[in-house]
């Protein structure tokens, strides 16, 4: 900051006095603008971040629920075949007419096809990084935190669960079986109704994940987003 001197002599306490307040609003009108400037570029900076977080968490939405609406095709598929094999054996079928059964229902092919979303978060470290994170209003981060840190819990407790439901030997076994055309009933049910429990367990972590994201949006949103997801 650069102040000029006076170029007259000051003859009076009162000529002093008005240059002396000239100087001092001068000191004060600059450092109100510089004030007002990095507000306003902090301010920018807290909207754009806000924005690209925001666009992240749709996004991450919209792949929830394209994994949940696959999952749900999955459980049905596998309902109908757990529940074809469990008639069989109430009404104790032969298992070769129920082996049948079996291969009549799998020829289409037969897989867990148990995918996870793929949940991006760069917006959220850049804006971290940055530290823009900080100029956002607090209780729109706070929600943005718990979103993120609820991407991270879910996935972790995802495959968790994957690993502890998951007979992987099993499933490999019974594909094998299937493709040799002599697979056994009462193992098979045991493998699909496996199958089963892991997707359906997956499908009730995502709903949760997929309520958690929408409460991270703007209230005015939660409702569009939502009926787009599932429209």
């Amino acid at each position: 900051m650069h102040i000029e001197p006076p170029n007259t002599r000051l003859a009076s306490f009162k000529d002093f006095a008005r240059h002396y307040l000239m100087i001092v609003l001068s000191i004060l009108t600059a450092l109100g603008l510089e004030a007002w400037i990095e507000h306003t570029n902090h301010a920018h900076a807290a909207a754009t971040a806000s924005a690209q977080i925001e666009a992240e968490i749709r996004q991450n939405l919209a792949e929830v629920d394209i994994d949940v609406q696959r999952d749900a095709r999955q459980l049905q598929k596998l309902d109908k075949i757990r529940d074809t094999v469990i008639q069989d054996l109430k009404a104790h079928v032969p298992d070769d007419v129920a082996q049948q059964h079996i291969l009549a229902l799998t020829a289409g092919g037969f897989d867990l096809n148990l995918q996870f979303p793929t949940l991006r978060h760069e917006a959220w470290d850049v804006a971290v990084a940055n530290q823009s994170a900080s100029w956002i209003d607090r209780a729109r981060m706070q929600r943005y935190a718990t979103a993120y840190a609820n991407t991270r819990d879910s996935l972790n407790m995802m495959h968790e669960d994957t690993a502890i439901l998951m007979n992987g030997t099993g499933m490999v076994d019974t594909v094998a079986d299937l493709a040799t055309g002599a697979v056994q009933p009462r193992q098979f049910l045991h493998v699909v109704s496996q199958m089963r429990a892991m997707i359906d367990q997956t499908t009730q972590n995502l709903h949760i994940l997929e309520k958690q994201l929408e409460a991270a949006l703007p209230p005015a949103d939660q409702g569009g987003t939502k009926a787009a997801a599932h429209g």
